[in-house]
């Protein structure tokens, strides 16, 4: 809209002094509407920008997108999806970002972030004093672990004690993998036998190893243990309890501050606004929201 210069009654600046008025008038409004107009949408403009993205105005976010409900590719669209995904959608959005979703393996996450490969990745991150020490985290929600069995649990399976001698599938790289092999040396140590570890990259395929029945149970996030439950009421469930809940962060470079504080902020702010809880609710993960994120977790 153009801005009308009114005449004050009385006394009449001369025409110069009049046009001299209007524009100057006009430059103050059109500088407003510079640095406190439109902004993107989604975009907060007291969220400070990170400093040193791979690209200009792209978030670079790595993921391994075989890990549904968290990330995973849309057989329809060819396109990665899931509540992790969505998330830091909105978290680069809401900085003006657009999100560009490079998927990576697992196991090789952390040191293709710490190598610059991307900006931040996020993938159903466990937070633990060992990757602390490679990476800074946010918060942004919190998991457990489960296993899923077939449907009816032959084998009585409850906890990762009970799998002695027998085939377990699991995701390279997890945290999951790392307690089936301590379970495994229990058991050793037990004279019983060691549990049979088969680990793959891809979590479909993991599971794929129950439906083939070459694995009598598959160990992952419960998150993942519930979502392969809820698509397949009829053949599977949920072995046991799900135990060892922790939190799980969105992975930042270490001494990338900037990064680290637009993406706490980002989040927040999201969350005020309600858009953490939709997704949320959109994706069936009531149990593992986080409240708010506790930065203390940054410190460990």
């Amino acid at each position: 809209m153009i801005p009308v210069c009114f005449k004050k009654q009385g006394r009449h600046p001369s025409p110069v002094l009049l046009l001299l008025g209007c524009t100057v008038v006009l430059s103050l409004l059109l500088a407003a509407c510079g640095s406190g107009g439109a902004t993107p949408s989604g975009t907060a403009t007291t969220t400070a920008l990170p400093t040193d993205l791979l690209t200009p105005g792209v978030l670079t976010v790595g993921s391994d997108t075989t890990y549904p409900p968290q990330e995973y590719i849309d057989p329809s669209t060819h396109e990665a999806a899931g509540f992790d995904v969505e998330l830091i959608t909105a978290i680069a959005r809401h900085l003006g970002l657009r999100a560009k979703i490079v998927t990576t393996s697992f196991d090789t996450i952390i040191d293709d972030l710490a190598a610059r490969n991307f900006d931040v990745a996020i993938s159903a991150i466990t937070i633990t004093p060992d990757r602390q020490k490679q990476v800074d985290f946010v918060p942004y929600l919190s998991a457990g672990e489960s296993l899923l069995v077939r449907k009816g649990n032959p084998e009585n399976i409850k906890s990762t004690d009970d799998l002695c001698g027998l085939a377990v599938g699991v995701q390279d790289g997890t945290i999951e993998q790392g307690v089936l092999q301590s379970s495994s040396d229990n058991c050793q140590e037990q004279d019983k036998p060691a549990i049979k570890i088969i680990a793959l990259q891809d979590e479909t395929a993991v599971v794929q190893l129950l439906v083939d029945n070459r694995v009598v149970a598959t160990y992952q996030d419960s998150p993942v243990t519930d979502y392969y439950v809820k698509q397949n009421p009829g053949n599977f469930e949920v072995g046991g309890s799900v135990f060892a809940t922790a939190p799980e962060g969105i992975a930042v470079r270490k001494n990338d501050s900037s990064m680290l504080k637009a993406i706490q902020t980002a989040l927040s702010q999201l969350k005020a606004a309600g858009t953490y809880h939709q997704l949320i609710l959109k994706w069936g993960l009531t149990n593992e929201a986080l409240s708010a994120v506790d930065r203390r977790l940054n410190d460990i």
